[in-house]
């Protein structure tokens, strides 16, 4: 092997195994030499500082800090656990979007006139389903605006606006959860939600109930409303929250959410409204039966301003859309704004059948007979009389029916409280004595046995015997006996002796079964008082009957309901048929004969005041002891239309009979009604005078016992 000549280096081999003989050992390199390491201190314990007074003072106070702060994140800790598990449990038991859309127990009752323009509503109106994308931005904004600006971006509650709710509460020397209560939208969702319980009409027993149950403000009912909330934000994206808090919410005046309020207040659907109608929707949320515009316009408006100055701070609208939304403020609809026939809405809902009226679970559309502008002119007229003919602070009251010959009613006045849902309805509901507003059945009964209008009666002095008492000697409202008048003058004049001599010769029973054919089905008197008409009756009743007169002498049901169906439901459920014209209760030449002597009450008599040119008017007050009541009915060709006059604790009227402020009221309303319209004649027949004619006289009698009462509110009207 060659080699390079130097000293060869080991091999592996001789490495790992020892040569013999001792090995050299290599010089060391020069070091200094180690100290031993010194030994190791031992650790003196360290003391605590003395604590001082201080010290001792704070000690068991940050001894307790330290169980509690130990104590209470381990406590937080399993609550958050529990909060957690129920939140995922109540986001696992949500049912999908559109199931929660229409939470209505009640439906809705919406009403339409003669011509199917729409004029009331009652129940819980729902306008159809909206989402976020089908509504106007400037709506979406203002609810997030108004109700919770960080709507997006927390997770079901909101510890600052808890916090700041808390803050004003305290403020404003309220309790901590009394007033503002810092619910976010998703919070405000699960209560409107109930918080997923069902109505159970067997637990409460209305639906109001319900409501108030769900709305309770406990400390554990908050508790539990902030975990479904998160439980809905874990179901539901943010977007379908909103959406279900836009149709549940409820904005007033009926109206479930922002759609069917959107229609109700302005008439259009919700994706057409403006900064300013968007925001007055929106300012309802607060307090929807307070701020309703329907309720004070002007209250609901400066809440929207508050609302629009939210919109433009958070960025929704620029400062130039803010203040044209200040001065150009939402205002209602014509329909909305009329607010009208409150009194005939309410009386369709009474009359109606109580499954699609007032208990409707369904959405119900009801036809009815109304004419609005028949229902304006009635409404103006009593206005205007008791604005300039009547004492200021008068709590007297009026009624007024206008109805066709058939008896469709066009138009009802209750009250002077005009627009007052489910308000009491005097033409409806008031049973007065009818006084001699009752005269025409007398002698309709009499014309109907073949008596001549020219038939002659003795207006004289009578008395009849009363067991146990003076006799009853009733007396004219003029207080004079005109001695032989005709039928004609003794209608016309409203005398009262003619009237009941001719009761008593025609018979009672015979004036009863004419009046109860008519339609006055009350309990009507058995004794000479009959004829002055100190039985009860309705307006509503009375007009009904004069419309008998009219059209020849027949029955006639006094109706307002033309057609009901249920919403997307072409099939009629009920209609018209069976009201109206009836069967015939009088030859129609009698009451054609009897029309035209009722000219003669307009023309000559008692309802002079009534009288407008160019028209055939044909009727007959009425007025009863003491002016406690006060009537006019007339019609012409084409309309019945009844008036009553009183008050409500039945006090005398002051100076006022048939024939003054009610026939003012009647003049006032038909003059409207009839303005610009043909004069149609009245379907009557002048008799012929016959060459002679007897004279009906009265002998006086016995008044039954059952009259007594009756008879202390006797009539001396006219």
């Amino acid at each position: 092997m060659s080699g390079n000549g130097n000293k060869r280096t080991p091999l592996v081999a001789e490495k790992r195994y020892p040569t013999n003989g001792p090995a050299k050992k290599k010089p060391a390199p020069n070091k200094a030499p180690r100290k031993k390491p010194a030994a190791r201190r031992k650790a003196t314990p360290k003391r605590n500082k003395p604590r001082g007074i201080l010290g001792w003072i704070l000690f068991p106070f940050q001894w307790a800090l330290r169980i509690i702060w130990a104590v209470s994140w381990r406590l937080g800790l399993v609550v958050g656990l529990i909060i957690a598990g129920f939140s995922f449990y109540f986001a696992s038991q949500m049912p999908p979007v559109g199931d929660l859309i229409d939470g209505r127990t009640r439906g809705s009752v919406t009403m339409t006139d003669f011509r199917g323009e729409v004029f009331a509503w009652r129940g819980d109106q729902f306008g159809g389903m909206i989402t976020v994308e089908t509504i106007s931005d400037h709506l979406k904004n203002a609810v997030v605006a108004t109700e919770d600006k960080r709507f997006y971006r927390h997770f079901g509650i909101s510890p600052r606006g808890i916090a700041s709710a808390v803050r004003i509460n305290l403020r404003e020397n309220r309790g901590p959860l009394s007033g503002h209560g810092g619910s976010t939208i998703t919070q405000q969702t699960a209560k409107l939600l109930c918080l997923g319980v069902p109505f159970d009409p067997n637990k409460w027993d209305s639906e109001a109930e319900y409501e108030n149950d769900c709305r309770q403000g406990s400390l554990w009912r908050k508790a539990r409303e902030a975990v479904f909330a998160v439980g809905m934000e874990i179901a539901y994206t943010k977007d379908e929250i909103l959406t279900i808090y836009l149709n549940r919410a409820y904005l007033g005046a009926g109206a479930r959410g922002f759609e069917a309020a959107s229609h109700r207040y302005f008439d259009i659907p919700a994706m057409a409204l403006s900064p300013a109608e968007s925001a007055m929707l929106a300012g309802l949320l607060t307090a929807p039966s307070t701020l309703a515009p329907t309720s004070n316009l002007q209250r609901s408006q400066n809440r929207a301003a508050v609302v629009v100055g939210l919109m433009e701070e958070q960025g929704y609208l620029t400062k130039a859309q803010a203040d044209d939304a200040r001065a150009n403020p939402a205002t209602l609809s014509e329909t909305a704004r009329a607010n009208a026939a409150t009194f005939f809405a309410d009386w369709i809902m009474r009359s109606g059948p109580e499954s699609f009226t007032r208990n409707t679970t369904e959405d119900v559309f009801i036809r009815t007979t109304l004419d609005p502008e028949i229902q304006t002119a009635a409404e103006e007229a009593m206005l205007s009389v008791f604005e300039t003919e009547v004492r200021a602070g008068s709590e007297a009251q009026a009624a007024i029916v206008v109805m066709s010959a058939d008896g469709a009613v066009r138009a009802m006045v209750g009250g002077r409280n005009i627009g007052d849902t489910g308000a009491f309805n005097r033409a409806t509901q008031a049973n007065r004595q009818t006084g001699s507003a009752f005269k025409p059945f007398i002698f309709a009964a009499a014309l109907d046995l073949g008596m001549s209008p020219y038939t002659m009666i003795d207006d004289e002095r009578t008395c009849w015997k009363r067991r146990g008492a003076g006799d009853w000697c009733p007396e004219n409202y003029d207080r004079e006996f005109k001695g032989p008048v005709t039928l004609i003058q003794a209608l016309a004049e409203s005398r009262n002796i003619p009237a009941i001599v001719l009761s008593e010769d025609v018979g009672r029973e015979l004036v009863r079964n004419v009046a109860n054919g008519f339609g006055l089905n009350g309990d009507l008197a058995a004794g000479p008082a009959l004829a002055l008409g100190v039985s009860e009756s309705t307006l509503l009743d009375m007009t009904g009957a004069y419309a008998g007169i009219l059209n020849g002498g027949s029955q006639v049901t006094p109706y307002g309901l033309v057609d009901l169906r249920i919403r997307g439901d072409n099939d009629s459920l009920m209609d018209s048929q069976g009201a109206g014209i009836g069967e015939r209760i009088i030859r129609q030449e009698a009451a054609r004969q009897l029309t035209w002597m009722m000219t003669k009450v307009v023309e000559e008599g008692t309802g002079r005041r009534a009288h407008i040119d160019g028209w055939e008017i044909a009727g007959k007050s009425g007025t009863t002891q003491g002016a406690r009541d006060a009537w006019f009915i007339a019609f012409t060709g084409d309309y019945v239309t009844g008036v009553w006059m009183g008050y409500d604790d039945n006090r005398p009227l002051s100076g006022v009979t048939g024939g003054g402020l009610p026939a003012t009221i009647w003049r006032e309303t038909m003059t409207r009604v009839l303005a610009n319209k043909t004069p149609t004649p009245l379907p009557m027949l002048i008799p012929e005078r016959p060459a002679q004619s007897g004279i009906l006289h009265s002998e006086g009698g016995e008044v039954l016992d059952q009259d007594i009462l009756n008879l202390l509110d006797s009539i001396i009207g006219n």
